[in-house]
């Protein structure tokens, strides 16, 4: 969402701010001039009150003072720009927008405008709402309820969930899927809305704990032994905690396997 990109932007330059000032409090007062002489170009270094000539000698004192004016016009810039960008999220919608609410079952217009959301292939639709055999494990894990009237296990595949929905791509949500002995609960099995190939998506949003890393691989190894092989039919994701999954990323994700 454009939102939340805004916002990461924001970050980014609130941090940029703050390293190009500390950078300037290591440099030299005064300034820095440079004046064409025929061919070359010489420099002058001034206090605010008088201009005096820097030899070729002071080239150390004179690449400080051009690094510092360098410095302070990126300052500048990035001052700017984030004032640009304050404003914008002053007058912006919230990372909430007023469609995706209509999508909820409390607004009241979900059923209504499930229609809309079907995927366009008859059969795919038939699929994706046809009863298949679920994960049963953990049913207490199911707490986010989705905009297609899922439930799931966290915000990170519940917003996987409403950017397939809202984009007419069909899937299902822990589908079992049988590798030689071992039954597996990809988070998402997914049709290719135009071609009707099957694609698997696993997010894996703890991988900061070693356990639950090791787990993941384990699984991706199984999966890859099935030649199901990740960016090729398998879509993964993965976050920690300092590191949250993004709807950009999804998005983004969406739009190179499926639009």
């Amino acid at each position: 969402m454009l939102y939340e990109q805004i916002r990461k932007e924001q970050k980014r330059l609130d941090d940029e701010i703050q390293s190009v000032r500390a950078q300037l409090q290591k440099l030299p007062d005064g300034k820095i001039y440079c004046a064409r002489n025929q061919q070359r170009y010489k420099w002058y270094y001034s206090d605010g009150q008088t201009q005096v000539y820097l030899p070729k000698k002071e080239r150390k004192f004179a690449e400080q003072l051009a690094a510092k004016k360098y410095l302070t016009t990126l300052y500048e810039d990035l001052l700017l720009e984030k004032k640009a960008i304050d404003a914008y999220l002053k007058h912006s919608p919230t990372n909430s927008p007023k469609s995706i609410s209509l999508l909820t079952e409390e607004s009241g217009y979900q059923e209504l405008l499930l229609p809309y959301f079907k995927p366009l292939s008859l059969e795919l639709s038939d699929w994706m709402n046809f009863p298949y055999d679920r994960n049963t494990k953990f049913p207490e894990q199911l707490i986010q309820k989705t905009v297609s009237g899922h439930y799931e296990r966290s915000k990170s595949e519940a917003l996987i969930d409403m950017l397939l929905y809202i984009n007419k791509i069909p899937f299902r949500y822990e589908c079992s899927l049988t590798l030689g002995e071992t039954i597996v609960y990809p988070d998402f099995t997914i049709r290719h809305p135009h071609t009707g190939k099957v694609y698997y998506w696993e997010h894996f949003g703890l991988m900061d704990d070693l356990s639950y890393s090791k787990n993941a691989i384990s699984k991706l190894n199984l999966y890859t032994s099935y030649g199901i092989i990740p960016t090729v039919h398998l879509i993964t994701t993965y976050e920690t905690k300092d590191n949250p999954l993004s709807s950009d990323t999804i998005e983004k994700l969406i739009k190179l396997y499926f639009l």
